[in-house]
């Protein structure tokens, strides 16, 4: 079992309209709603592949209700931790020409006795024998302290149980200097994170921090892992093009998966012997290309994922 925490849950609304025009009234051919955030989206390309999840999110009022509600209906576990605020919503409108533009509200102000309440449930969680990994996914909500992050990541490394974290900013550097086993940020969120100007100096600083790996996700420049001592590459899956949204979940959804196939189950002190690393990368890479192909984030269809997973390749560059 994979332990996904969302941290920042959304009702994510997918608009389909003719084009996007700014300043005009716009008709919506169609609509799509989905349980969304960045970890959500992991948690249900995961299920889809047959990987058995448990989601952990703070909800509520009615839109955490409402995607309560739909995790039951999608058969997905879930530890819901209720909150005083209202769970966001995020809009994404696309069209067959322009790249989707998305709109995200910020998330609910959570208290410090929720946030205990959700490091309790990932507590219990990884205290099971049947769980494998950690993946924490996504943005913190308004004014949440990084230290909720480090917190899992902690708790994740003294049960033996390896942590993947896909977030941005300062929870990136946090979740880097409590032990994460793989960081995973895309380029631009290292550099952000970081403050160094090229990728290579920002992974290096996520590995002195503490981080066990640095896998960086380059969009249609493939995806990167990075050790101290060398970098090794996958390009992207050739010739796939629609809706790129949510592809970034579905790579670390990838990892994380061929990661515990692997059967790895360690903490960041034990390195990933280079041959794992590049068949988690491979996974990544086909699983964000799987993704593109489907109109809305969180879904990929497991037969595009075996296609792809014969294309990637890969090279190594000295450090």
């Amino acid at each position: 079992m994979i332990v996904v925490v969302t941290p920042n849950p959304a009702v994510d609304v997918t608009y389909r309209v003719a084009e996007q025009r700014i300043g005009e009234t716009q008709r919506v051919l169609d609509v799509a709603r989905h349980p969304g955030g960045k970890g959500l989206n992991v948690g249900r390309v995961l299920a889809a592949t047959g990987v058995a999840t448990h989601a952990v999110l703070p909800l509520g009022e009615t839109p955490g209700r409402w995607i309560s509600d739909a995790l039951d209906r999608l058969g997905l576990d879930h530890t819901d931790v209720v909150v005083s605020g209202t769970t966001r919503t995020t809009v994404t409108v696309v069209d067959d020409i322009a790249h989707p533009t998305m709109f995200g509200e910020p998330g609910p102000v959570l208290t410090a006795v929720e946030w205990d309440a959700v490091a309790t449930a990932v507590g219990g969680l990884l205290a099971d024998a049947d769980t494998t990994a950690l993946v924490v996914s996504g943005s913190l909500p308004s004014g949440t302290a990084p230290v909720v992050v480090a917190s899992w990541v902690a708790t994740a490394h003294g049960h033996g149980v390896l942590s993947v974290v896909d977030c941005s900013g300062a929870a990136l550097l946090a979740a880097a200097s409590a032990g994460a086993t793989v960081c995973k940020p895309n380029r631009e969120e290292l550099l952000e994170a970081t403050g160094a100007t090229d990728e290579r100096a920002g992974a290096l600083r996520l590995l002195e921090l503490g981080a066990g790996v640095v896998v960086v996700s380059r969009g249609a420049h493939g995806i990167a892992a990075h050790t101290a001592d060398h970098v090794l590459e996958v390009p992207a899956v050739p010739g796939v093009s629609g809706n790129p949204t949510g592809a970034g979940d579905a790579a670390t959804a990838g990892l994380v998966g061929a990661l515990v196939g692997a059967g790895t189950r360690q903490g960041p002190g034990a390195p990933f012997a280079d041959d794992t690393l590049l068949r988690a990368l491979r996974s990544a890479a086909a699983h964000g290309a799987a993704a593109v192909l489907r109109p809305v984030a969180g879904e990929v269809d497991p037969a595009d994922v075996h296609r792809f997973l014969t294309h990637p390749d890969r090279t190594r560059t000295p450090a």
